[in-house]
């Protein structure tokens, strides 16, 4: 029903089980927590906090470092259990925001109040990416986890593919999409990926 919240905490249990998975070492329940303390220090910069807290809890809900699809099946996820509880335009923004995290760039939706949506879109996204610009021991220990979840790739595959990341999100004019986000963390994610790089022995 429209009144009831969108993640009740029935709905909450079932993702946090999923997010404690042994094999999650960033993808894990303090990446959602990270991300919801973000969300209510912003809430009033949203124009539909409720709609991007589902996309929080839903957005790694299914995470499989060996897997392409992770964002499309986590946003299939939430339209599955969020069916019923709200509206078709709601659950596909909030699909929408699900999905754009597989390229961190800012969905495509034309409708009434799609500025609005995008906005918080961008927030999302940047909410997702705060830890690039976080300071320089919790990026470090962002990386190793990262690693470990990834532990089946041998290290010069590792470091071509993570180089190459990191490589993209230099090259881009923003790494934050929010005037909010870039004052607050761009210096310290750009010196935080250019380190990284060094340290995989491809600085440029």
């Amino acid at each position: 029903m429209e009144n009831e919240p969108l993640i009740d905490e029935p709905l909450k249990r079932e993702l946090a089980a999923l997010y404690r998975a042994k094999d999650r070492h960033y993808h894990n329940l303090a990446h959602i927590e990270a991300m919801l303390a973000l969300a209510g220090e912003y809430r009033a910069l949203l124009s539909d906090p409720e709609a991007v807290e589902a996309a929080i809890w839903f957005h790694d809900a299914i995470y499989d470092s060996r897997a392409k699809d992770n964002e499309a099946r986590s946003a299939a996820l939430a339209g599955r259990k969020l069916a019923g509880r709200t509206g078709a335009e709601r659950l596909e923004r909030i699909a929408a925001m699900i999905s754009a995290t597989a390229t961190h760039e800012l969905p495509s939706l034309q409708s009434p109040g799609s500025g609005d949506f995008i906005r918080d879109a961008a927030l999302f996204l940047d909410m997702d990416l705060a830890i690039l610009g976080a300071a320089p021991d919790a990026f470090d220990a962002y990386e190793q986890a990262v690693r470990r979840e990834y532990g089946w790739v041998d290290e010069p595959m590792w470091r071509a593919g993570r180089g190459a990341v990191l490589k993209t999100f230099l090259a881009r004019p923003h790494i934050f999409h929010t005037q909010e986000f870039r004052q607050r963390f761009e210096p310290q994610a750009r010196q935080n990926m250019a380190r990284s790089l060094k340290a995989l022995g491809l600085a440029s």
